[in-house]
């Protein structure tokens, strides 16, 4: 990318941070259930890039986000709750007790392979659940309530961008290189020296960190945590927007967040019979656009170009 892009981008990104803020917090054009569903699109994206890291860049059917999105919830809110830890270092702390069960959990598992690694996920994303269920301390079943309501827009697009930003990077890195290689052929990695292992629990406990951070807004923003609420169905939902924005694409996996969010907005009047429609159109998709809706293709920065004038030398970084 060359300064100027960069600088468009930069600005654009800025632009969009700048418009929702004021039309939120200043202008109040923007009513409470539409700004309850932008905090969750930007959770959403934060789930469906994250879990794209493992599925569709490393090519390990994980089916366990959610229980690394309650570890995240739950950590965050005690530190919050119980010890007055900081808004920002709870939602990190959380995110790296997620990342060190993702080790916990990938060592034994990521040995496995295709539907028997799936199982195996399954199974300890309902072991997280069902061990939080039989804690008295985060209130067992019934979970957490009365936690302070912090988590607000500008957090929310901060830890959206970070999380893009760095598994964007991640994924053009010599270990992002190594885990594609893996994706494509397990067997011809092992033969070239790669650690397979290592790389698909790099992978794996990466995800899991970041499905930690967006546990961590959600328990700061909706007031209250259940075990229930991180329940198989969430890992599916995570799965079916990584599916339909493409696997191994990043981009794909932020519109398809998007995407999903504001359609079950948009359907939610319609009661149970919104879930039918929603159905229908990924049938639809997945029969007319198999590969998901950006395939394993990427926004380039080359669209610039068209409004952009070239100019090589010293602009190019």
């Amino acid at each position: 990318m060359t300064k100027k892009q960069i600088l468009v981008l930069s600005s654009t990104l800025f632009f969009v941070w700048f418009v929702v803020y004021m039309a939120t917090d200043v202008w109040g054009l923007i009513n409470s259930f539409q700004q309850v569903n932008i905090i969750w699109a930007g959770i959403n994206v934060i789930l469906a890039v994250s879990l794209n890291l493992v599925v569709g860049f490393t090519g390990q059917l994980a089916l366990g986000h959610a229980g690394f999105m309650a570890v995240g919830a739950y950590t965050s809110a005690v530190l919050t709750m119980h010890f007055g830890i900081p808004y920002v270092l709870a939602i990190l702390a959380g995110a790296v007790m997620a990342f060190f069960m993702g080790i916990v959990i990938g060592l034994p598992t990521l040995r496995l392979r295709g539907d028997y690694l799936a199982i195996a996920t399954l199974g300890f994303g309902e072991i997280i659940r069902g061990v939080l269920v039989n804690i008295d301390y985060v209130g067992g079943a019934a979970g957490i309530n009365g936690i302070a309501k912090i988590t607000n827009w500008t957090w929310t697009y901060i830890f959206t961008i970070i999380t893009v930003v760095l598994i964007n990077n991640f994924i053009h890195s010599l270990h992002g290189k190594a885990c594609i290689t893996i994706r494509d052929d397990e067997v011809a990695s092992e033969l070239m020296g790669i650690n397979t292992t290592y790389y698909k629990t790099l992978a794996f406990s990466m995800g899991a960190f970041f499905a930690g951070i967006a546990g961590g807004l959600y328990a700061h923003y909706f007031f209250m945590i259940q075990p229930a609420t991180f329940a198989l169905q969430k890992s599916f939902d995570a799965l079916v927007m990584v599916v339909l924005g493409g696997l191994g694409s990043i981009t794909g996996a932020v519109l398809a967040g998007l995407g999903v969010t504001f359609m079950n907005a948009a359907l939610i009047e319609l009661g149970a019979f919104r879930m039918v429609i929603y159905s229908v159109l990924l049938i639809l998709v997945m029969m007319f656009r198999p590969q998901g809706l950006m395939g394993n293709k990427e926004f380039s920065a080359r669209v610039f170009d068209r409004i952009l004038p070239k100019r090589g030398g010293k602009d190019d970084v």
